[in-house]
């Protein structure tokens, strides 16, 4: 499949919003909101709209990434980094490259923007690939001071996240209203709520301890453990090789694609 990457036009924004919708439709939720996400984030100030790029394969869209200024902070002042997100890939042409096709564009092309360092929430076994690494390695935390393997860090350029330390902030917009989400998903075609597996289908496959450990966590769905790389699920209780590969074969099952 030859893939064709390009800045996203105004005439896109619809599709794109289409495209988001499918991608992250029951993926941690019933439902998503990233597609309203990806509208406001256009109309905000902290947009970049030089990475703004769509992935196209034989004319239609199959891809988009979206990025937008954010900010370490910390008693000092603030350092201002890059974010991204979201990355939507049309769920037909998941894992045939296209999300890493948008990567390796836009990552170069924001070093040539003279930005010096991207920082996101996403997956922590998908994203070393390019370069990232645990956030907390470079002293950046989530907003409180939390650290997990999930927030990551990348410096553009050599150096570029020499001290850089402190609580990673990403624009307000990313703090999305329920009532204003379900309002504008109203103007797309209506679709049934995603079913998501409850966390009690791992009971055959994890120890007791575990699913304890993950319910202390807030773990509810299957689904939520996209948000743990391996290494943290080692770290729980009787988490052994054994169990994180019968884990991995049980999400695969559901269509939850985990660890690497």
């Amino acid at each position: 499949m030859e893939i064709t990457i390009r800045r996203e036009e105004p005439s896109d924004h619809r599709a794109v919003e289409e495209l988001t919708r499918e991608a992250f439709w029951g993926l941690f939720t019933p439902r998503c909101d990233e597609h309203l996400l990806v509208h406001l984030l256009r109309e905000s100030p902290s947009f970049v709209p030089e990475l703004d790029v769509v992935a196209e394969a034989d004319g239609v869209l199959v891809g988009h990434v979206i990025y937008s200024r954010a900010s370490v902070t910390n008693q000092a002042g603030m350092h201002e980094v890059l974010t991204f997100g979201p990355l939507s890939v049309l769920p037909s042409h998941q894992f045939e490259g296209v999300g890493g096709a948008l990567m390796r564009r836009t990552l170069p092309a924001a070093a040539a923007l003279g930005h010096r360092a991207v920082v996101v929430y996403g997956h922590a076994d998908y994203y070393p690939r390019f370069g990232f690494r645990p956030a907390a390695r470079f002293g950046i935390t989530a907003p409180g001071g939390g650290t997990f393997d999930s927030l990551m860090a990348l410096a553009l350029v050599d150096g570029g996240l020499d001290g850089i330390t402190g609580e990673f902030h990403e624009d307000p917009v990313f703090d999305l209203d329920p009532a204003q989400a379900a309002e504008f998903d109203r103007g797309f075609p209506p679709r049934p709520d995603a079913v998501l597996t409850p966390l009690a289908a791992a009971a055959t496959v994890l120890p007791s301890q575990t699913i304890a450990a993950l319910r202390q966590r807030g773990v509810v769905n299957l689904a939520d453990l996209r948000r743990y790389s391996r290494a943290e699920m080692a770290a729980l209780p009787r988490m052994d090789d054994e169990a994180c590969g019968a884990l991995r074969t049980l999400l695969a099952d559901h269509g939850i694609r985990w660890g690497r």
